[in-house]
């Protein structure tokens, strides 16, 4: 869908837009999006939706007999466009969820599901760090230095993709690791690569006033440069790495932060703040999130494996880790405004 400006391209698509699905659109983008008040919210993302694609959509409801009763534009960017559906209907959401999957990757386009009442921000937000806020997998990082990274690369994978218990994983890797030098990490946590879209994010975040935690499989001295010096979490919990003279023991020490635990951790933050669990959201990629996935308001599976984004509740891929702010039902205009952006 080519525009030759802002304007053009928002014009473009709530053409396109109304065409679909015979709602009104907004003729260009509010300050604020209309409040949800329907029982569940569709959003759609992608880098660009053609017309096809949005009445391939409104035929897939319509089969399904669900009722579409409002839409808004949240984004109109070369780069990202994104929807917003309010439906109504009987809508069975395990089942919906991965019929909207399979639709999504046949029209090339990203379709995350949510009760109405979701659309909101968050009270608490807590983060995988290892490929969810930062673009790497540590312990594969330093597998490679200490010259075990194909045999440390391969019990990672196994891991998030669910068939190797993380407990044991872990154990087997970090035998791996024996003899790593504490001046070795010090050189390569400044090289670790933040999550495009992370930093804007957790800006957002602070600005709505939510708390934020990493709930993390991989180590708190990672952790904590993050906290330190890029993304200024409220909560660290992560694996303590065991030194002797300088350098790795290659033990564990217990207790190991895997999926139970990630959720036991939520559960206790939101505890710990007064906060009920449908004011909490959580994000990950790997088979270990899932069960603080499955706990929260939203449960977003990031950049994840294809099982991961069959079982968590909802998914963002094909964008940075500041997508997510869609789904608290804020527009590009609101988003700018928060981390004080020129709109």
């Amino acid at each position: 869908m080519d525009a030759s400006s802002p304007s053009a391209l928002y014009t473009s698509i709530a053409d396109a837009s109304h065409a679909a699905f015979s709602l009104p659109v907004a003729g260009t983008l509010p300050e604020a999006p209309a409040a949800v008040t329907a029982a569940w919210c569709l959003t759609v993302l992608a880098e660009d939706i053609e017309a096809v694609q949005l009445q391939r959509l409104a035929e897939f409801i319509e089969a399904n007999e669900w009722r579409p009763v409002a839409l808004d534009i949240l984004a109109a960017r070369e780069d990202c466009r994104v929807l917003r559906i309010q439906l109504e209907g009987d809508i069975a959401f395990a089942a919906a969820r991965l019929a909207l999957l399979e639709l999504a990757q046949t029209l090339g386009l990203e379709l995350v599901l949510q009760a109405g009442g979701t659309q909101r921000a968050p009270k608490l937000a807590c983060f995988d760090m290892d490929s969810t806020l930062i673009q790497a997998e540590v312990i594969d990082e330093l597998a490679k230095i200490a010259g075990v990274g194909d045999q440390v690369a391969e019990i990672t994978l196994s891991a998030m993709r669910g068939e190797l218990d993380f407990q044991q994983s872990f154990r087997k890797r970090m035998g791996l690791l024996k003899g790593f030098t504490e001046v070795s990490l010090a050189e390569i946590a400044p090289r670790i690569p933040i999550m495009p879209g992370a930093q804007r994010l957790l800006l957002a975040l602070r600005a709505l006033g939510c708390k934020t935690a990493i709930l993390s499989g991989g180590f708190t001295y990672f952790a904590n440069y993050l906290k330190d010096n890029h993304l200024a979490v409220d909560f660290v919990h992560a694996n303590q790495l065991a030194f002797a003279e300088g350098a790795l023991t290659g033990e564990v020490i217990d207790p190991i932060v895997d999926g139970a635990r990630k959720a036991l951790l939520l559960q206790e933050i939101a505890q710990q703040l007064d906060l009920s669990l449908d004011q909490v959201i959580a994000v990950g990629d790997g088979a270990n999130d899932l069960p603080m996935l499955s706990l929260g308001a939203l449960g977003i599976a990031f950049h994840a494996k294809p099982k991961v984004r069959a079982e968590a509740p909802q998914a963002i891929d094909g964008f940075g880790l500041d997508a997510a702010l869609y789904l608290f039902g804020l527009n590009d205009r609101q988003i700018a405004d928060l981390v004080g952006e020129a709109a």
